[in-house]
């Protein structure tokens, strides 16, 4: 084995993975290879019930939408919920994002099923930011004020969903392409 040649190949490699690094590109692109994997469809959510759901809802909180108005929890109270928490540099939300657009555009005209999209960057306008320019449809809002209990998780993306009765009927970490029709229909019967 020439050890040269492997170093060269190692520094090559490492010092493109830095660029991408270091010029924001990398969630980017890690992003998009994500998303098209996810249409493979071989990550789907899995609706088996998990031991966090059947627990309350704390419809307590509040977030602003990115035009700067109040969206408070309990609006939503009656409906079946569906949240997502990410973040704009986080490779696997740009991921699902597509898939959860399209779900959102099939679900939109259901009376009592509601999406809301928090954004958890730091900062109020890198979620916004990110936002701009995309073709995906959603409502969003961001977590200026924090996020309740409910809502505290170890890892982004996070996707719930609360039935109208105030129940916590779907937990999951980790991206997944929401937009099946099984879940649909999951959302549909609640």
């Amino acid at each position: 084995m020439d050890w040269k040649k492997e170093f060269k190949s190692w520094g090559w490699i490492l010092s493109l993975l830095a660029l991408l690094y270091f010029t924001g590109m990398l969630p980017m692109i890690q992003g998009a290879i994500q998303s098209v994997f996810l249409y493979t469809g071989l990550i789907t959510p899995k609706l088996a019930r998990v031991d966090l759901t059947e627990l309350d809802f704390d419809y307590q909180g509040r977030f602003l939408d990115f035009e700067g108005r109040e969206i408070d929890l309990e609006s939503y109270r009656g409906k079946t919920l569906f949240i997502n928490l990410w973040a704009s540099w986080c490779g696997p939300c740009r991921a699902e994002m597509p898939h959860i657009s399209e779900l959102y555009k099939s679900l939109q005209t259901e009376p009592n099923i509601e999406f809301l999209l928090v954004g958890l960057d730091n900062e109020l306008e890198k979620s916004r930011k990110f936002l701009e320019g995309k073709s995906w449809s959603f409502p969003t809002a961001h977590a200026s004020f924090g996020l309740n209990s409910s809502l505290q998780s170890e890892s982004i993306p996070t996707t719930l969903v609360i039935n109208p009765e105030g129940k916590i009927i779907f937990y999951q970490e980790g991206m997944s392409n929401f937009n099946t029709d099984d879940f649909r229909e999951f959302l549909r019967s609640q």
